[in-house]
C-alpha cells in the first residue's frame, strides 16, 4: 500500500511538472529600439521584475507583430497602424493597454535642401516607408487631409535601416517614419518635416498581446502594464535625466533624446471609450485604402480588463 501510495504521488507530481515549469517561464516580451525596456530599466520598474522577462528586439512593428503572430513572443508595444493592420489578418491578439502621446514625431522627411515644401508637392513622388506602419498610416491621413487621392504617391515599403539608406542616396524624395529616427534627422541633419501626425492621426500605440497570453499569463501581464505606466510617468517628470539615460544606452547624442521626449510627452492610458473612438478611425482608414477588406469593430480588438493595473502604474508614479 505505501510503496503504491508513493508511486502515485510521483506519478501525480510528473504530471504537474510542465504546468509548474510554464508558470516559471519568462514572458516573452517583444520590443523596438529604446522603447519599453529603456525607460523601465531608467526608472528602475524592472527590479525584482526584470528575471521574469526574456527581450525580444525588433528594428520595426512590422516584424513584432509577425513574431506574435508565430507565438515567438507574448506580448509587444507597437504602434496603432500596425496593430490594426496585424489584427486584420488574423494575428492572435488584443490591446491591453494602450500609449498616447505628441504625434508631430510621426512625420514625412525631406532632405533639407529639398525643393518639397508641402504635402501637395509630393504628388507623384516616391515615399520610403514600412507597410502597415505608422509611417504608412500618417501618409494615408496627410494625403486624404489635403484633399489628394491615396494614391497620389508611390510608395516605397522598408524597413527603417533601408528607407533611410534609400533616402540618403536620392532614391526616394521622402521618408515617412517615427520616433527617435525623425528627431536623429532633425536634429543631426536638419531634416525638414513637410507633414506630421498631429492632429490627423490619433497618437495611439497599442500594447499587443497574445489571446492565450492573456488566457495563460494574466498576472504577469498585469504587472508588466502596471510598471511600464509607472515607468513613462517617471520618463516625463524627469525628461533631461531620462534622455541621458537612454542616450548612453542606446549610443545616440542626448539632444536627439531630448528633443523626442519632450516633444511626446508618452503616457500609459487605459482602455476606454476614447480609444475605441480613435482605433475605428484607424480602422476606417485603412479600409478606404483597401488595406483592410473585412468589417472589424475596434471594441473586438481592445481588451479592458487590465485597466486597473495601468491607474495604479500612474497613481504610483
Amino acid at each position: 500500500m505505501i510503496a503504491t501510495r508513493r508511486i502515485l504521488l510521483g506519478a501525480a507530481a510528473a504530471l504537474a511538472a510542465p504546468r509548474i515549469l510554464r508558470a516559471q517561464a519568462p514572458l516573452r516580451v517583444g520590443d523596438q529600439r529604446g522603447n519599453a525596456r529603456a525607460v523601465m530599466e531608467a526608472s528602475g520598474q524592472l527590479k525584482g521584475f526584470g528575471e521574469r522577462i526574456a527581450w525580444s528586439e525588433f528594428p520595426a512593428a512590422a516584424p513584432l507583430v509577425e513574431a506574435l503572430n508565430a507565438d515567438a513572443i507574448d506580448t509587444g508595444l507597437v504602434g496603432d497602424a500596425p496593430f490594426t493592420f496585424g489584427a486584420a489578418a488574423g494575428v492572435p491578439i488584443k490591446a491591453i493597454a494602450a500609449t498616447r502621446e505628441n504625434r508631430e514625431g510621426l512625420a514625412i522627411l525631406v532632405q533639407k535642401d529639398s525643393p518639397i515644401r508641402s504635402i501637395q508637392d509630393l504628388k507623384g513622388k516616391r515615399i520610403a516607408t514600412g507597410r502597415g506602419s505608422i509611417g504608412h498610416q500618417v501618409i494615408l491621413a496627410a494625403l486624404e487631409n489635403a484633399g489628394l487621392p491615396l494614391d497620389a504617391v508611390q510608395f516605397v515599403f522598408l524597413l527603417p535601416a533601408d528607407a533611410k539608406a534609400a533616402w540618403a542616396r536620392g532614391s526616394v524624395e521622402a521618408w515617412s517614419t517615427w520616433e527617435p529616427y525623425v528627431s536623429q534627422e532633425e536634429v543631426l541633419n536638419g531634416a525638414r518635416r513637410v507633414a506630421h501626425g498631429q492632429g490627423i492621426t490619433p497618437g495611439l500605440g497599442f500594447q499587443a498581446a497574445r489571446n492565450d497570453a492573456i488566457a495563460a499569463r494574466r498576472e504577469d501581464l498585469a504587472e508588466f502594464v502596471r510598471r511600464l505606466a509607472a515607468a513613462r510617468a517617471w520618463a516625463n517628470a524627469n525628461v533631461e535625466g531620462y534622455a541621458k539615460t537612454w542616450s548612453e544606452l542606446m549610443n545616440v547624442p542626448a539632444p536627439v533624446a531630448e528633443h523626442w521626449f519632450r516633444r511626446a510627452a508618452t503616457r500609459v492610458v487605459p482602455i476606454d471609450d476614447s480609444v475605441a473612438t480613435d482605433e475605428q478611425k484607424n480602422i476606417d482608414l485603412y479600409a478606404r485604402a483597401n488595406l483592410v477588406r473585412r468589417r472589424i469593430d475596434a471594441k473586438d480588438l481592445l481588451d479592458s480588463s487590465f485597466n486597473s493595473a495601468i491607474q495604479a502604474g500612474n497613481r504610483a508614479a
